[in-house]
């Protein structure tokens, strides 16, 4: 077992480390699929061997081949450490910078094992969301970050650390761009072929940012859609007794059985990995699991009866589930389901985002492997069969949406029945978006996936946190609020309160909030106070989710219900991350891709130390005002009445804040 000094004190290349195995007893990425060449393969060797001196290269050339061959990337597994990985205690990081020893903390989370989907291919979540692209890049990061000063700012290209390069204090440490590719050559196959060689990276959101903080980090999102969801569709604000029917468990998707409780519904969340599912069950994120469909059906027909709270992971195909679902009612005339949705990763369907029905999990796998042009078929045939179930139950009354992973989109694209009659937008299906229908009047609003981590790792500090953020809202509560606020916040107090009680954490002592943008600075700033007096032990990182008011321009998902033709534009994503790095991010990241797909959207995001100073007060105040008015201030110029009524109270705040408004058009003078 090495230590925290010995990780952080370069590559180890004399003598090299062992040469290691996988783990066969956790899980693992899907073999990439990379199509080089002959002549690219030995290119993406060479990339490899560059970051070891030539007297290894000997040694290290054959191993790296064969983990091309075998696997369809170069990880270096050699290279992984033998520590424990997890957030350790800030005060335990060898630094020059304590912010330097904060990217750590957060690095360090992103893979740990609880938390990381294919830990020892570097996924955090969503399949193919790296944190790096190899492990040599992870021990370069981490010996650079513990000998920085605050006068140097670490250049992150796709994984691959550029270097450390003079800098002012005021600057960010980190700057991360993931996936930055001429927007010709932004398809799957160029992704696939540039992976494999080890140019570039697909970060997902908060994968190559290191700010993801476990499946909490969706919990609270999923959670206000499901509820949300009921009273738009059922009418109902207690869903006791209601049934929600979803997919995935392995990254993110793992949020959905907890939202589902917390809710108050009966959830259903097929998984094909059991691995996945055990570890959900494992971590009490899923109570039940269940491995037929016909006692799945009368477990779900007990629960609706005795209107009991619970969440069912079913270890198989959801295509299973819903066809079955959908035979039940033609027998029956039962519709056993109210809600439906779907979290597989099908923002990458044809490399293990989204399995076949009529193939275990290994046997999906090798076929992936062998044949992935049959594999493609079977993924396209189980799409359709998913919809066309959907569909019978939708008829019947049970409503569907898509939760922003491409489903719609992939089953468009492979023929299945899911288009929008007379859209001439081409940005809406058969059922709506979870953002055009539920959450974008959020986001609108100035709402979005605010969080914090405690980098002291004790969990009294979070239920510190906890209680100041609960305070904050309930002040600006009091100050009175238009209707349509008024309501978020209490959904959000709510959220906070028990917050604890739901036993959310899942590595580093970290929370999330449904914030607007006073709620967020406002918060912040009694953070910074609250280390400043000594009531938090250690340093706080802000963040967010690139899934947010301003970090993502998606026209499939965050910017989905905008409807002046500017959905396709990605300036307020660059805008975002710009702004956020001069304002007073400690690090920020731009990625190409992240939730519906590569070549799909364009989001960044941030992190942001706080250490109980002036200086950081400014810091909050500056960048966290920025990182929200940006993108409702663009919501506004669309027309969005949301946010146009939310950048007006902004305006009112702050004298140096305007902001071109829309004007109402006069649709009878063309």
């Amino acid at each position: 077992m090495s230590t925290l000094d010995e990780l952080c004190s370069n590559l180890p290349v004399d003598p090299l480390p062992p040469a290691r195995k996988r783990n066969p007893a956790i899980p693992h990425a899907p073999v990439r699929n990379h199509r080089l060449n002959p002549t690219e393969q030995k290119l993406a060797v060479r990339n490899a061997l560059r970051y070891f001196p030539s007297a290894t290269h000997v040694e290290l050339a054959a191993e790296f081949a064969d983990e091309l061959r075998d696997y369809g990337h170069i990880y270096m597994y050699r290279f992984m450490p033998t520590i424990t990985m997890k957030a350790y205690p800030i005060s335990e990081y060898p630094s020059r910078t304590k912010t330097a020893a904060a990217i750590m903390h957060m690095i360090m989370n992103n893979l740990d094992p609880r938390v990381a989907q294919f830990p020892e291919e570097l996924v955090t979540y969503g399949g193919n969301g790296q944190v790096f692209s190899n492990w040599a890049q992870f021990r370069l990061v981490m010996h650079y970050l513990a000998g920085m000063t605050d006068e140097q700012t670490l250049v992150m290209y796709s994984g691959h650390p550029l270097g450390l390069f003079p800098s002012t204090r005021h600057g960010p440490r980190v700057v991360i761009t993931n996936g930055m590719v001429i927007p010709n050559y932004s398809s799957r196959d160029h992704y696939d072929k540039m992976f494999a060689l080890g140019v570039t990276m697909y970060g997902q959101m908060t994968a190559g940012s290191y700010v993801y903080i476990g499946p909490q980090g969706i919990v609270h999102g999923t959670t206000l859609t499901v509820l949300n969801a009921g009273r738009k569709y059922l009418g109902l604000n207690d869903l006791s007794g209601k049934v929600f029917l979803t997919s995935g468990l392995g990254g993110m998707s793992g949020a959905q059985a907890k939202a589902a409780t917390i809710s108050g519904c009966i959830g259903i969340v097929a998984e094909v990995s059991y691995d996945a599912l055990k570890k959900r069950y494992d971590q009490g994120w899923v109570l039940e699991m269940i491995d037929d469909v016909d006692r799945l059906v009368e477990r779900v027909k007990t629960a609706r009866l005795n209107k009991e709270v619970t969440s069912i992971g079913f270890h198989g195909n959801v295509v299973l589930v819903w066809e079955r679902l959908a035979e039940e009612y033609e027998k029956t005339g039962e519709l056993l389901v109210e809600l439906g949705s779907d979290q597989t990763s099908c923002h990458d369907p044809y490399s293990g985002g989204y399995y076949p029905v009529g193939f275990s999990y290994q046997e999906s796998q090798d076929l992936l492997a062998s044949d992935p042009q049959l594999f493609r078929q079977r993924v396209q045939d189980s799409l359709r069969r998913q919809i066309k179930a959907i569909n019978s139950l939708a008829d019947r009354g049970m409503f569907f949406w898509d939760y922003g992973n491409a489903f719609l989109l992939e089953a468009q694209r492979c023929g299945a029945d899911v288009s929008a009659r007379d859209d001439p937008t081409g940005l809406k299906f058969r059922y709506p978006s979870y953002v055009q229908d539920i959450m974008g009047d959020i986001f609108s609003l100035g709402f979005g996936p605010f969080r914090w981590i405690c980098t002291s790792g004790l969990e009294q500090d979070l239920e510190v946190t906890d209680r100041i953020a609960q305070e904050v809202l309930e002040s600006i509560v009091r100050e009175g609020l238009p209707d349509n606020i008024a309501v978020q916040y209490d959904d959000n107090i709510k959220w906070i309160k028990e917050a604890g009680k739901n036993r959310l954490v899942v590595g580093s002592q970290a929370r999330i909030l449904y914030a607007d943008q006073r709620a967020r600075v406002t918060i912040a700033l009694a953070f910074n106070r609250a280390i400043r007096e000594g009531k938090v032990s250690d340093f706080i990182v802000l963040s967010r989710d690139h899934h947010d008011v301003s970090g993502t321009d998606s026209p499939f998902r965050e910017t989905s219900n905008i409807y002046d033709g500017s959905a396709f534009t990605a300036d307020m994503a660059v805008q975002n991350c710009i702004g956020d790095s001069f304002r007073g991010a400690t690090w920020v990241s731009l990625h190409n891709g992240g939730g519906v797909g590569w070549g799909e959207v364009m989001n960044g995001g941030f992190g942001l130390v706080l250490d109980g100073s002036d200086e950081a007060h400014q810091r909050a105040e500056n960048m966290l005002n920025w990182d929200v008015s940006n993108g409702v201030a663009r919501r506004s110029w669309s027309g969005n009445a949301n946010a146009i009524q939310a950048i007006q109270r902004a305006m009112a705040v702050d004298p140096r804040l305007k902001v071109t408004l829309p004007n109402p058009v006069d649709e009878t003078a063309f």
